[in-house]
C-alpha cells in the first residue's frame, strides 16, 4: 500500500513534522526572545544617557562647575552619568589618575551592558546546527525506510520525508537570523554609547578648563 504524503495544513503541523529536534530549537527561540526583550529594556536611550543628559550636564557645569555636574550625575540613573561622575569626582586629581579612573569606569559599564549578549551569539551558532542535524537525521530515516520497501521504494514517500526533514533547517535559520541581527544591533548601540561618552567627557574637560582660575584649580571644585 502506497503511503500518502503528509498534508501540512497549519503551522502547528509544520512544527510537528520537524521531529523531536524541534524541541531544542523551540527552546532556543524562547531563550533568544527573552534576552532580546531584556536587552531592549536595559539598552534604552534613557538608561544609557544621550542628548538630553548631555545638555543638562553641560548646563550644570557652565553654571556651577564640577560640583554641580557631579550632583547632577548623582541624581541621574544612566550609564553615562556613572562614568562622567567618576571623572568629575577626580577633577582635582592628577591627569593620569583621572584618566585611568574614567577609563576603568567606562570599561565596567561596557562590560555590564554587554553581559547578556553572549547567549544571542551562542544561539545564533547552535540553532542552525540543530536544524542541520535534524535534516540529516530525517534524510537518514527517509532513505532507511526506502531501503526497507523493496529497493527503489516509493519516490513520493522519499520526497515527503525529505521535505519534513528540511523543516528543522528552516526552523534553525528562523531562530538564528533574528538572534544574530539582534546581537549586532545591540552591539552597535553599546559602541555608540562608548563613543558618545568619550566625546562628552572631552567636552566636560574643555568646559572645566574654561572655568579654571589662574592657579589651575577649577572654580566649581574649589571648597
Amino acid at each position: 500500500m502506497t503511503p500518502e504524503p503528509t498534508q501540512l495544513e497549519s503551522f502547528y503541523d509544520i512544527v510537528l513534522s520537524g521531529g523531536p529536534l524541534m524541541i531544542p530549537i523551540g527552546l532556543c527561540s524562547i531563550v533568544a526572545l527573552a534576552y532580546m526583550v531584556e536587552r531592549s529594556v536595559r539598552l534604552r536611550r534613557s538608561r544609557l544617557g544621550g542628548r538630553r543628559f548631555e545638555q543638562k550636564l553641560v548646563a550644570a557645569i557652565e553654571s556651577g562647575g564640577a560640583h554641580a555636574g557631579l550632583a547632577l550625575c548623582g541624581d541621574q540613573r544612566n550609564a553615562q552619568a556613572r562614568v562622567l561622575g567618576v571623572g568629575l569626582s577626580h577633577v582635582g586629581a592628577e591627569w593620569q589618575r583621572r584618566e585611568k579612573a574614567v577609563e576603568d569606569a567606562g570599561a565596567r559599564e561596557v562590560d555590564r551592558l554587554s553581559a547578556n549578549l553572549r547567549p544571542l551569539v551562542v544561539i545564533g551558532m547552535i540553532a542552525p546546527l540543530l536544524g542541520l542535524l535534524g535534516t540529516v537525521w530525517g534524510m537518514i530515516d527517509a532513505f532507511a525506510s526506502i531501503a526497507l520497501e523493496d529497493g527503489l521504494g516509493n519516490p513520493e514517500s522519499l520526497a515527503a520525508g525529505i521535505s519534513q526533514a528540511l523543516v528543522t533547517t528552516a526552523a534553525g535559520l528562523a531562530v538564528a537570523i533574528p538572534a544574530q541581527a539582534a546581537y549586532y544591533w545591540f552591539r552597535g548601540r553599546i559602541d555608540r554609547f562608548a563613543h558618545g561618552t568619550e566625546d562628552l567627557y572631552g567636552q566636560v574637560c574643555d568646559l572645566l578648563k574654561l572655568r579654571a582660575t589662574p592657579n589651575g584649580t577649577s572654580v566649581g571644585s574649589a571648597a
